[in-house]
């Protein structure tokens, strides 16, 4: 089994890279855990309260159940991996089973963070991309797809994204063993890191 972390910045690409490995790889044996699905349980506090939540800090993620979970599937166990609602801003009631497959894939914006998740890890990859333009696929994303006013977005970027980037996810950069820059267009890169996944795993 290789277990791999891919993190980045919002709107680095790290979807682009994730499908990317997912392709050159035989159907069913890639697993994708999301860092998003792992936010913390906040149905003790009122909605109001839950809406104020941090979403880039990484005191809003349950990082002991992540690494527990991914150890579980480590050893050949599966796992019932949490749901996570934007709307409520609180964890669900569904779960998703998740069975050992021979690719891990953790992916999300601060998957490095945790020293007990990366120890975890065989591959850590981090997907990067300059700041004008993750912040231009968020805008295009955010509004074509939630509806989102470009007032709003703009304001969370000065004031959430942008700081929370700085303090928390690009420090990450450095216990990445590959840095694939300019996010899911790097052809180059992508193919070299698809080479050696493919080499480190028995399946062809």
């Amino acid at each position: 089994m290789l277990i791999i972390g891919i993190a980045g910045g919002t709107g680095s690409g790290k979807t682009t890279v994730v499908r990317k490995i997912q392709e050159t790889l035989p159907e069913g044996s890639v697993a994708v855990i999301p860092l998003d699905s792992y936010y913390n349980d906040q149905s003790h506090l009122p909605l109001e309260v839950r809406k104020r939540t941090n979403f880039d800090h990484p005191d809003a993620f349950e990082w002991p159940l992540l690494a527990h979970q991914v150890a579980e599937l480590r050893q050949g166990r599966p796992i019932d991996q949490p749901t996570y609602s934007y709307i409520t801003c609180t964890r669900l009631a569904e779960t998703v089973r998740v069975n050992p497959c021979e690719v891990i894939i953790i992916e999300g914006i601060m998957v490095l963070y945790d020293k007990n998740l990366r120890d975890l890890m065989d591959l850590k990859i981090f997907v990067d991309a300059g700041a004008d333009e993750r912040f231009l696929r968020v805008l295009e994303r955010d509004i074509a797809e939630r509806g989102h006013p470009l007032e709003m977005l703009i304001d969370k970027y000065r004031n959430i994204l942008k700081p929370m980037h700085d303090e928390f996810i690009e420090p990450t950069k450095q216990y990445a063993d590959i840095i694939i820059p300019n996010g899911g267009s790097n052809a180059r890169a992508i193919r070299m890191m698809q080479l050696y996944i493919r080499s480190a795993l028995p399946i062809q």
